[in-house]
Parts: C-alpha cells; structure tokens; sequence
C-alpha cells in the first residue's frame, strides 16, 4: 500500500465483512452506507462519517447510490505530516463523527480533483485529513462522544435528507416544527442542533434553497418572474425580488436579462 491510498468509490449491495491491518476514513458526498463496528452500527451519509482504526472488525453495505472517499492508512503513515503524531489521535478509537456542511462541500470537491488528477491522490488525502483533524479539534472533548457511540441529537441531521424534503415543498409554507419532528427532535433543539452544524438557521437554510432554486429557473427557463416567485414559496412578486436582491446582491429581472444576452452570444458564435 502507497503511503495514503485514497480512493472515490460507489460502496454496493454486497455484505462486506472484514478488518485489516491499517486505519480508515470513511466520508460520503451523497447516499448512505450501513456501518458496524465490532457489534455498533450506524451509517455514513453526506452528514456523517466514520473513522476505524486497524484491526478493529467491522460490516458494511452500501446502498448503491452513495459516492464514498475511503481513505487507507498504513501505521506510522500520519508521522510524515505536520501535526501528525497529534492526528494519531485521530483513530484512538473507533467513532462515527458528525460531517457539517462545509466539510461536505469540501469532501465533493476533492473527490471530483482526485477523478480528474489521481496522481495528485496523496496531497489530496493530506489536505482532507488536515480538514478532518482541525474539526474534530474544534469540538470540545466532552462533546466528542466515545466508542460505543451515544448518538448526539446534532448528529441526527441528516442534512441531505432534510435538503430533499426542503426541496420537494418549496412552495409550501416551511416551519422549523416541520424540520424538526423529520430528525425526532424539539423545535428548539433542532434549531441549535442545525446552528452548530451549518452556521446558519434553519429558515435562513430554506430562504437560500428556495433562491438558488429560483436563480436555475430564471437562467435556465422562460416562466414568468410571478410564476417562479409562486413556484418557490414567496406570497409575491415584490418580496421575491427584495429577497433575491439581497441575497445575490442583484435583481433577477436583470439576472434574466443576463441570462438572456449570454444566450445570444453563444448563438450567434454557434
């Protein structure tokens, strides 16, 4: 095995059941993938990951439609990176980890580089355990729960799940009581659960989703600015547009116009 051995990967149906003699990462972009280690299960999804150190036995089965980074490390391989002996600590123990949004984003990232530049896979595999390392640090050590895994209420969303949900009723009337009782939680924990996990709240999550939704429809569609505004959730056209002003700092009757004039130059050249 090279040094780090990173790999992007689609985990299937099939029931796997071994261990092996070097740590492992675990992160998902999308999809779920059911994990146990030596009798404790959970699963890893785009807001939950995994690490296992060696020799720890473990099963696992993916779904099929996940995009998983599992990453290889041989013992003593972290000695080479700066920090390393203190990102040892890292697999001290086996332990599912809360993945919040930014780190997923990253994670996307670096799995489109690494498809792109697989020569480029261990100063990948640095970086993104570098980015693992400097969260879990973040993380006080009383809030980093041990092996077996206590299951924190924060690590119950499933951001991706709720995104599909928010998705699905955009132009229904959303309610934090909604968001919540989908992750089994009161209003109130669910409100600073998501505030710890995105940095942001979860009505401010909705209005962002609802106007990126609204950007794709003006770019890339000929409905009426009214017609979107209905479609997304807004009572009117004129909240709508103070709304997307402020959010893109630009109007979106001058994002169509935009949109518009970038499609007349590309037919013209075509």
């Amino acid at each position: 095995m090279s040094l780090f051995d990173l790999r992007a990967c689609t985990l299937g149906h099939e029931h796997i059941a071994h261990a092996h003699a070097h740590h492992q990462l675990i992160l998902a972009t999308c999809g779920v993938t059911e994990l146990e280690i030596e009798g404790h299960g959970d699963r890893v999804t785009g807001g939950r990951g995994c690490l296992i150190p060696y020799a720890h036995h473990h099963e696992y089965e993916g779904d099929g439609e996940n995009r998983t980074l599992v990453l290889n490390l041989p013992l003593g391989a972290l000695g080479t990176l700066r920090d390393g002996e203190d990102m040892e600590r890292l697999f001290d123990r086996p332990r599912f980890f809360p993945v919040p949004a930014r780190l997923n984003q990253l994670a996307g990232t670096l799995m489109v580089q690494l498809e792109q530049y697989p020569a480029l896979h261990s100063e990948i595999a640095a970086l993104l355990l570098r980015a693992l390392y400097l969260h879990l640090e973040d993380r006080t050590a009383a809030a980093d729960p041990g092996f077996p895994f206590a299951r924190r209420a924060n690590e119950r969303l499933d951001l991706a799940r709720l995104n599909a949900w928010i998705d699905r009723h955009l132009a229904d009337d959303i309610r934090v009581e909604q968001l919540a009782a989908l992750c089994a939680l009161s209003p109130g924990h669910f409100h600073a659960c998501f505030r710890e996990l995105t940095g942001t709240t979860p009505l401010a999550h909705v209005q962002g989703r609802r106007l990126d939704h609204a950007r794709a429809l003006i770019r890339h569609g000929s409905l009426s600015l009214g017609h979107i505004a209905a479609l997304i959730g807004f009572r009117d056209q004129g909240s709508f547009s103070r709304a997307y002003r402020r959010h893109f700092d630009l109007a979106p009757s001058m994002e169509r116009q935009r949109a518009l004039a970038i499609c007349r130059v590309a037919g013209k050249s075509s």
